[in-house]
């Protein structure tokens, strides 16, 4: 069981779209964030309407071992957001502002991603069950001084209640195989008070599950693979239905004892390059393009990605520190070598 690599990968999917080069939040495409796994509130307009979802459904197959008691661990991980909110103080009143500008320093309006993690462990896979999980709103006002103690601004931190189940059912196809039924539902009620229709998406996405993925751990017992299953477990892979996400074998291969339920598509046993010097949020796209696309930042642009929060500015000055050792180690990297055959 190699859990380290497991959530490396686990992570990459965590913080896919995230933020996008150019890093900055004025930039329009990180206007629009968080493309996959989200659960919304089930009350959510575009929910009802069927274009979004509050669930997410996975089923597969798990092989057991006739001499021992299997059971399995559920690891739900999603990402909560935190709105940080900057507000102008003028004449005794405070007026929410994109940006705040002290003592030649930036504050931006933001919302951050506070990481979630469930665990619920089942011991009897033969018995239908399901665990609730809330974490609680907060809501925090500070007051910012600038460098003559006199009050510039306050800032506002919100973090909406939300709250979800996980279920779990097993079926017995024979042959020590079973099918594991796997259900994750955002149950946050509709906090807002205007009518439903006029909720808008940065609102909703306050009270959901970002980036929402499980994974699976067996102990005494093995997952197939969906991908390619064996001769005999075909037929049974063939009829599981995944919604919202799609179970891979994670961890070192030929190991079946963890499995991924992703939100974006992957293969078995997915692994960062080891040549990859960190997460760049831009899913697919060449960490040499990007970390060359950094250095060519504006002064202006860098100062504004850099208060963005700490992920960002963590990227900003690893790549500035070592981005010549990160170009060598991606540029014309090879995997392997193999002879070519003369043909006639």
């Amino acid at each position: 069981m190699n859990l380290e690599l497991a959530r490396k990968v686990a992570d990459a999917v965590l913080y896919e779209g995230y933020m996008l080069y150019p890093y900055r939040p004025s930039a329009l495409k990180n206007r629009q964030r968080w493309s996959f796994g989200i659960l919304y509130p089930p009350a959510y307009p575009e929910v009802t309407l069927g274009t979004e979802r509050s669930t997410m459904h996975s089923e597969c197959l798990l092989q057991t071992q006739t001499d021992a008691d299997a059971s399995i661990h559920i690891q739900l991980r999603f990402l909560h957001l935190l709105s940080r909110q900057y507000m102008q103080a003028a004449d005794g009143r405070s007026e929410p502002v994109p940006s705040l500008l002290i003592d030649g320093e930036l504050f931006e309006s933001w919302d951050e991603p506070i990481e979630r993690r469930v665990d619920f462990p089942v011991a009897n896979l033969f018995v239908g069950q399901q665990h609730h999980f809330t974490f609680p709103a907060i809501m925090q006002l500070e007051s910012m001084l600038d460098r003559n103690d006199k009050l510039a601004g306050r800032v506002t931190n919100t973090q909406a209640e939300v709250t979800g189940t996980i279920s779990i059912t097993t079926q017995k196809l024979g042959n020590y195989l079973l099918k594991l039924t796997i259900d994750v539902a955002n149950t946050t009620p509709m906090p807002w008070q205007a009518p439903a229709h006029d909720i808008e998406r940065n609102t909703a996405l306050l009270s959901s599950l970002l980036s929402a993925h499980t994974i699976l751990t067996a102990t005494n017992a093995e997952f197939v693979s969906m991908l390619d299953p064996p001769a005999e477990s075909q037929e049974s892979a063939a009829l599981c239905r995944n919604l919202g996400n799609f179970p891979v074998l994670v961890g070192t291969e030929p190991e079946r004892d963890m499995m991924l339920c992703s939100p974006i598509v992957l293969y078995d046993y997915p692994q960062i390059a080891p040549e990859s010097a960190s997460n760049f949020y831009d899913a697919t796209e060449m960490d040499e393009m990007l970390t060359l696309r950094v250095l060519t930042l504006t002064d202006a642009e860098k100062n504004e990605m850099s208060h963005t929060n700490e992920h960002v500015r963590n990227l900003l000055q690893r790549t500035e520190q070592n981005a010549r050792a990160q170009l060598t180690r991606t540029h014309g990297t090879i995997r392997g070598m193999r002879s070519v055959e003369e043909r006639p």
